[in-house]
């Protein structure tokens, strides 16, 4: 029987390259998972939340069990992804047992039958890939595994509602969401194998995501929902553990170009990223442009130093820090942390960084103390003098968190110099602390009309 029965949870399983993501994405309605004919692409676990017909349920999409391809179970990934399934038909309610109708009975079908079937869990077939009338037909020959079958086109979302309709029949009734209703979304981002699972997977004393020593293991963003204590003051978390952002040259097939874009979008919709980076390998040029890509969508970001137990007693982390300021200037406001995986030193304390830099992106500032703070930093340092006319200030007002925006007006927005607009922006932070929070500044004249931000 399945163990977690307060969760409503659907874990889709299968054999490699029947269709597995493909229904995850038809489910979850955005494609989270990547679908590509190259057996073997999902590697983890991909967490998804759905909402059908007003009942909410978890979905689990696996990577292909391959316990019969001899070539590969001796591989760190091949092994990894057997467990990864295992895991997810533990912890699901109900499953769905995907197969290929074109490819008909093969017998790496009949072992993941005999895996669920053992397991007790409650158990339906989508015969993916039934696009016409003829293939609905052969379908029905997959009841041999012992489930009922529903013949289905994932690609084509034919047959999908009976399916869906069914499993969550077997889901208990009531439960809770698998999220919360805003969790902090942190993205976890940084070169390949610079040790961003390993940190997710000591993060949460647990196995859930696929860690190997093969540079670029994970391909697909995976979102995993996360928490720290319980009741009402719990902690929650959406933990985002992204593709490594590679240079453009080295991206070698099309799997890991789709990887990157979701990599990038990885931090586009999240709260705060944290930017991982291998204590061994030092900053990179790499490092600058991936802190570039978050400070250019406007994120609260952290930095973790990885694997330092590695570099310990090696180089000291003030020496390492000034390496990484010189290397990295514009992110001088980031809170730097140095962490190890294999030991958990300092796991629990970046928590509380990225707490905190999650709580700094929202702030709201008053605006009686912001308008005096600005008039002060005038005061204290006058702007220059540029085409004979000197910037001056009006007042100012914040008009969003997360990201900072203010909104200065001044007599002329086009003599603002750079230079100024960070001692300004400086002149807050000062004030503020706002660690970790990029802050924007948007310069108006009187009449409202927009010149320079």
């Amino acid at each position: 029987m399945p163990k977690n029965q307060n969760n409503r949870i659907v874990a889709i399983v299968g054999r490699p390259n029947v269709g597995k993501s493909a229904l995850f994405n038809r489910l979850t309605g955005q494609r989270t998972a990547i679908v590509h004919e190259m057996a073997g692409v999902t590697r983890d676990r991909l967490a998804g939340e759905v909402i059908w017909n007003d009942k909410r349920f978890e979905l689990l999409d696996t990577g292909g069990i391959g316990v019969f391809d001899q070539a590969q179970t001796g591989s760190t990934i091949e092994d990894g992804t057997h467990r990864q399934a295992n895991i997810a038909i533990e912890d699901a309610n109900t499953a769905i047992l995907v197969v290929d109708v074109q490819a008909g009975i093969l017998p790496l079908d009949e072992e993941v039958a005999n895996i669920l079937h053992t397991s007790g869990l409650p158990t339906i077939i989508a015969a993916n890939k039934a696009d016409n009338d003829k293939l609905k037909e052969q379908a029905y020959e997959f009841e041999k595994l012992g489930f009922p079958v529903f013949p289905i086109s994932a690609l084509h979302n034919l047959g999908v509602a009976d399916l869906v309709e069914t499993a969550i029949k077997e889901l208990p009734e009531g439960g809770h969401s698998p999220t919360e209703q805003n969790p902090l979304k942190v993205a976890i981002v940084g070169r390949p194998n610079a040790g961003k699972s390993s940190y997710i997977n000591r993060l949460l004393r647990d196995d859930r995501v696929l860690v190997s020593e093969v540079a670029g293991t994970t391909r697909d963003s995976i979102e995993i929902p996360f928490s720290i204590g319980k009741g009402p003051h719990a902690r929650h978390y959406l933990l985002i553990d992204t593709a490594g952002i590679r240079q453009r040259r080295k991206v070698k097939d099309t799997v890991e170009h789709f990887s990157m874009i979701r990599a990038h979008n990885s931090i586009k919709k999240c709260d705060v990223a944290v930017l991982l980076m291998d204590a061994e390998k030092g900053p990179s040029a790499q490092e600058k442009k991936i802190a570039a890509m978050i400070l250019g969508e406007r994120k609260g970001c952290v930095i973790i130093v990885s694997k330092w137990d590695l570099a310990d007693g090696i180089v000291t982390q003030r020496s390492y820090g000034k390496s990484m300021s010189d290397a990295l200037p514009f992110l001088n406001f980031v809170p730097v942390l140095f962490t190890s995986a294999k030991s958990g030193f300092n796991i629990r304390k970046s928590v509380e960084a990225i707490d905190h830099v999650g709580a700094q992106v929202q702030t709201q500032m008053t605006t009686g103390v912001l308008n005096r703070l600005l008039h002060n930093a005038f005061d204290r340092h006058q702007p220059p003098i540029v085409r004979n006319q000197r910037l001056k200030f009006y007042y100012a007002t914040q008009v969003r968190a997360n990201p900072i925006v203010i909104r200065m007006f001044v007599n002329n927005p086009k003599l603002i110099k750079a230079n100024y607009e960070s001692y300004l922006i400086n002149s807050i932070r000062n004030s503020f602390g706002l660690e970790g929070a990029p802050i924007f500044l948007q310069f108006r004249d009187r009449t409202g009309k927009k010149r320079h931000s």
